[in-house]
C-alpha cells in the first residue's frame, strides 16, 4: 500500500505541476513584455506550455492548462486504463478482478469516445502540456503489468495502480472542471468525476480483499 500512495502523491504532485508551470510561464512572459503581450500570445499559443497565455478565454484558464492540455490529459488516462483493463482481463485470476478489469474496459472506451467527439465538436486539437505527468506513469504501468505474472500477485499490482490512478485522474478532473471556461468540457467533466470516482471506490474495495493482511 505505501507503494501506492507513493506512486498516487507522485503523479498527484505532477498535475498540479503541469498547471503551475504553465502558470509561472505566463506570469515571466508578460513581465519580460508588457508592451508586446498581446503578441507573444499569439506566438506562442502553439506550445504546450505557453498554452496558458492564448488570447481566447477559454483557453486560456486560471489554473493553467489551457482546454487542449485538458482533453489531451483525459483522454491518456482513459486510453490508458482502458488498455490496462484489457490486459487485466486476460491476466487477472480472481473473478471479481477479472470482472473490474471489463469494465475499465468499457466504461474507460466510452468516457474516451465521448471527450474525443466533444473535442471534434469544439474543434479543439488535443494537446498534453510540455511536461506530461502522464506520459511516463502510463508506460511504467504497462510495463509492470505485462511482466508481472499471472496470479495473485498480477491482482495485487493491478488493483494497487487502478487505486493510483483513478485518484490521480480524479484530482486531475476535479481541477479542469473549475479551471475550463467553456461549458461543454465543463459539462463533460461533471458526467465523468462520478464514473471515476465510483472506479475509484470499487478498486480501494477490492485492494483491501486482495491485501495479504485482510
Amino acid at each position: 500500500m505505501p507503494k501506492s500512495r507513493a506512486v498516487c502523491g507522485i503523479l498527484a504532485a505532477g498535475l498540479v505541476s503541469a498547471g503551475a508551470l504553465a502558470a509561472c510561464s505566463s506570469s515571466n512572459r508578460k513581465a519580460g513584455s508588457e508592451q508586446s503581450q498581446a503578441a507573444s500570445a499569439d506566438s506562442s499559443a502553439d506550445t504546450a506550455a505557453a498554452g496558458a497565455t492564448s488570447a481566447a478565454p477559454a483557453a486560456a484558464p486560471q489554473g493553467g492548462l489551457t482546454d487542449a492540455n485538458i482533453v489531451a490529459l483525459l483522454d491518456a488516462a482513459n486510453k490508458a486504463d482502458s488498455s490496462a483493463g484489457a490486459l487485466a482481463a486476460k491476466k487477472a485470476t480472481n473473478a471479481e478482478v477479472k470482472a473490474f478489469a471489463r469494465l475499465m474496459m468499457s466504461e474507460h472506451h466510452a468516457l474516451r469516445a465521448a471527450g474525443q467527439a466533444l473535442a471534434k465538436q469544439l474543434g479543439v486539437e488535443p494537446k498534453a502540456p510540455e511536461r506530461d505527468p502522464l506520459a511516463p506513469y502510463v508506460a511504467n504501468e504497462m510495463r509492470t503489468l505485462q511482466s508481472t505474472a499471472k496470479g495473485a500477485e498480477f491482482d495485487r499490482v493491478y488493483i494497487d495502480n487502478e487505486v493510483s490512478v483513478h485518484q490521480a485522474v480524479l484530482d486531475l478532473a476535479n481541477q479542469a472542471r473549475v479551471t475550463t471556461q467553456t461549458p461543454q468540457l465543463k459539462e463533460l467533466i461533471e458526467k465523468a468525476v462520478p464514473v471515476i470516482r465510483k472506479h475509484l471506490d470499487q478498486a480501494t474495495e477490492l485492494q483491501k480483499k486482495l491485501s495479504p493482511a485482510a
